[in-house]
């Protein structure tokens, strides 16, 4: 890891800013914070509750071992040892306990009068120091004036990214396949998405400078784009992790262009590699020691950030609980005083509650507790992927098959067909792909989801409903056989028409479910489809 000392600081890009980034203003009040640390100060200033009035004494909890989960899952053959842990009640969880009292013992120590009195909103100074001792490790970002500042879980930083740096009526690149909830929360603030063509590894840097090399303004209506917002590890919805390479690409057309990278990685610690069938599945195991893990893991495009024009967003609620909702931003001084000033006037700091208990959480694992703890999660999760995909290859026929165009374009794709009913017996080999696909999907690489392309030609009201009718119609059928999947129109960049042309899709989500809800839920697919493409609607 290179010292920051060699590295430069981020270039000037205040010209990003919207029309509201460069009007926000610091709080009158807030410039008054500078005095508060002064020794034997006496602060008559600001409208402070008394801490002595709080209702609360101390808050204190227990905290799982940070090796709670192991670092090596069985042989193919280990009847899932790893679903009983998570699921068992009769083993007793190994934990520690930790106290926050109302005032400090040391100087420096958690404490809630100062943890749930009026803060800064660029969170509390315990927690912000140890998030970025965290990212220098893990993310080394490639220039040296880099910082940080908390926020409200990532939905919530890309909306108070999107009013300090993009204007009414300006483009926004983005996949063609994306977060829906990116979409909704830039739409009221008149954004337009630009979708840009994806392969398996994500958004294409082929498309992405095509698009931006023959914009033409006067047909488009619109200035060329300059934000870019992504989802590079786990694609949300399509599961696929980008490469460095394929991040340094990018980055370069974003330099030549002058484009700032809104980087969205809720699920960077869930990279799981690629998928092994059952039948060639080995004994796994998390990387060794720490900077082994760290460099397994596809870089964040961080690394290779040598101007800061990338905004970096990252929550805990993956790698802890959603319900914490807190997470933080990593980017250059510049954009990282305006999205304060956006939280300032918005009061929208994450509560002191919150911070109090992740801090406490990650002073007591400390960054090894805490490395230590996210390999087992990847592991974890890579578990339910593979039992998941196992589940698919038991209700369905597979053929596996290498892709060479659209999202999918460089990764083997699993095209399913509806396997015989029991009492059929094939009579050669050659009768074993017993229908056209239904569906098919490349394995997920990262995340939490599994991104299904729905192929039914072959229904009988195909040619006059089309598409678009025939997954909704599908999708309610799944539904009402007690199975929710998420319908693939809403990931669309765009809004999707009825003319809209494309095959249709459903994300489908490997992360929450028990062993048997899984199974049940591919079976209960399998038995919807058989009776779904026979019947005429």
């Amino acid at each position: 890891m290179m010292s920051n000392e060699k590295r430069g600081e981020a270039i000037d890009l205040s010209h990003h800013l919207s029309k509201v980034g460069q009007a926000r203003q610091t709080s009158p009040l807030k410039s008054l914070h500078k005095y508060m640390g002064k020794p034997g100060l006496i602060s008559l200033a600001g409208g402070l509750p008394n801490a002595g009035y709080f209702p609360f004494a101390s808050v204190s909890g227990e905290i799982l071992a940070p090796d709670s989960f192991p670092l090596e899952t069985g042989s193919k053959d280990s009847s899932l040892s790893w679903f009983w842990k998570l699921f068992s009640r009769s083993e007793k969880e190994r934990t520690s306990t930790f106290t926050v009292g109302k005032y400090p013992k040391h100087p420096g120590d958690l404490n809630l009068e100062s943890g749930l009195q009026y803060g800064l909103a660029t969170g509390q100074p315990k927690l912000n120091e140890i998030i970025r001792e965290f990212v220098g490790k893990v993310f080394q970002p490639a220039y040296s004036n880099w910082t940080t500042l908390v926020h409200t879980g990532n939905t919530d930083a890309w909306s108070k990214t999107v009013q300090t740096i993009l204007n009414p009526g300006e483009g926004l690149l983005v996949s063609e396949w994306t977060y829906p909830s990116a979409m909704a929360s830039a739409q009221p603030f008149g954004v337009i998405p630009v979708p840009i063509g994806m392969d398996s590894e994500g958004m294409s840097s082929i498309s992405l400078q095509k698009t931006l090399a023959e914009w033409d303004e006067s047909v488009r209506g619109f200035p060329r784009p300059r934000v870019m917002y992504t989802v590079p590890i786990g694609q949300n919805p399509t599961g696929t992790t980008m490469g460095i390479q394929r991040k340094k690409e990018i980055y370069d057309i974003c330099v030549e262009y002058d484009i700032i990278i809104v980087e969205d990685d809720p699920y960077y610690f869930l990279q799981q590699g690629e998928y092994v069938p059952k039948a060639d599945r080995v004994t796994d195991a998390a990387n060794g020691d720490d900077e082994v893990f760290i460099a397994s893991l596809a870089p964040s495009y961080l690394k290779v950030d040598y101007q800061g024009r990338v905004i970096r967003l990252d929550t805990f609620s993956k790698t802890v609980c959603p319900g914490s909702r807190l997470g933080w931003f990593t980017c250059n001084p510049m954009f990282a005083e305006r999205l304060e000033r956006t939280a300032e006037t918005s009061s929208q700091a994450p509560s002191g509650f919150t911070q109090l208990y992740v801090a406490s959480l990650l002073l007591k694992w400390q960054y090894d507790g805490y490395i230590r703890w996210l390999k087992a999660l990847r592991l974890q999760y890579k578990q339910r992927r593979d039992y998941f995909l196992d589940c698919f290859g038991e209700e369905f026929h597979l053929q596996k098959a290498f892709s060479t165009e659209g999202y999918t374009a460089g990764a083997h794709l699993y095209h399913a067909s509806l396997k015989p009913k029991r009492s059929f017996v094939p009579l050669s080999e050659k009768d074993t792909a017993y229908s056209k696909p239904l569906f098919s999907y490349i394995a997920p690489t990262s995340g939490m989801f599994v991104w299904l392309e729905l192929h039914l030609e072959e229904h009988p009201s195909f040619t006059s409903l089309g598409y678009k009718a025939l997954e909704m119609k599908l999708w309610t059928e799944i539904a009402e056989a007690g199975v929710l999947f998420a319908p693939g129109a809403m990931f669309f960049a765009t809004k999707v028409e009825d003319d809209t042309p494309g095959p249709g899709h459903f994300r489908v989500s490997f992360s929450n479910s028990s062993p048997e809800e899984m199974k049940k839920a591919v079976s209960t697919f399998g038995t919807v489809l058989r009776k779904f493409m026979h019947t005429r609607i």
